[in-house]
């Protein structure tokens, strides 16, 4: 198995399919995966006990109105917080472990949850199905050294010098070297000010041998347009439109 497969153009379903589930569940991936995705995208913290704990927020305060932190929390205690549809946090382990097909791309949210996600990963044997992200080049690289030959995309920094880059006309040596050890690039259409999915820089992001992913689109005309410019992933929080924009576009060409 690997990350990057099958061919892309792919979904990746952010924090699942969260229409009819609370976001980052058990059940929002299985909505996301009963849809046709393969590929699933979530954010990990550790709790009290070094778990690695699914959750995008470091606290409870938007979810559940609490005014505490996953990490001062044990893992029992956030599994049993009642998050809507019958679920509560779940770990990274019980994700991998519940859906052994799918890939799941992995942001992670803090140093501390470093050591039990690689721990996590290791355990599930899932190396070759999951890339590591973050907005921290530290955290990122700290389990890609220990997780040997698995998928990761640019960090922040790296993404903003690759975009400048890619935008200027004798820029590809330098994206080639920013990008050398990661197999994508994952952004917002902007950044500070910059349009990140231009024909030139998607152009110069595949010359460097990564695919391009734009994040987070939720809109049906907007994915029609990134995929028309040659984009390789949409992450979105509608897996369910994007995957009926995907076969339909797949029906015109058969």
């Amino acid at each position: 198995m690997n990350f990057f497969s099958p061919a892309p153009p792919r979904v990746l379903a952010h924090r699942g399919l969260a229409i009819e589930a609370p976001e980052n569940t058990l059940l929002a991936f299985a909505n996301a995966i009963s849809v046709g995705v393969s590929h699933l995208e979530t954010d990990v913290h550790a709790s009290v006990d070094g778990v690695a704990m699914i959750s995008h927020d470091p606290d409870l305060s938007r979810l559940v109105g609490r005014k505490v932190k996953v990490e001062q929390l044990t893992s029992h205690e956030l599994r049993r917080i009642p998050l809507g549809a019958g679920q509560g946090y779940c770990s990274l382990a019980e994700a991998l472990e519940a859906f052994p097909a799918a890939k799941f791309n992995i942001d992670i949210k803090a140093a501390s949850a470093v050591a039990p996600t690689v721990a996590a990963i290791r355990d599930a044997q899932a190396t070759d199905r999951v890339l590591i992200g973050s907005f921290s080049p530290a955290r990122r690289l700290a389990a890609v050294r220990q997780l040997p030959g698995v998928a990761t995309s640019i960090s922040s920094r790296g993404a903003v010098a690759a975009v400048r880059a890619a935008q200027s006309p004798r820029g590809l040596a330098v994206v080639k070297r920013v990008l050398r050890d990661v197999g994508a690039v994952q952004l917002p259409l902007s950044i500070l000010r910059m349009s990140t999915m231009t024909p030139r820089t998607i152009a110069a992001f595949h010359a460097a041998g990564v695919e391009v992913h734009a994040w987070t689109i939720n809109d049906e005309a907007e994915m029609e347009r990134l995929l028309d410019l040659g984009v390789d992933g949409l992450v979105t929080d509608r897996a369910d439109l994007a995957m009926a924009v995907l076969r339909r576009r797949s029906d015109s060409r058969s």
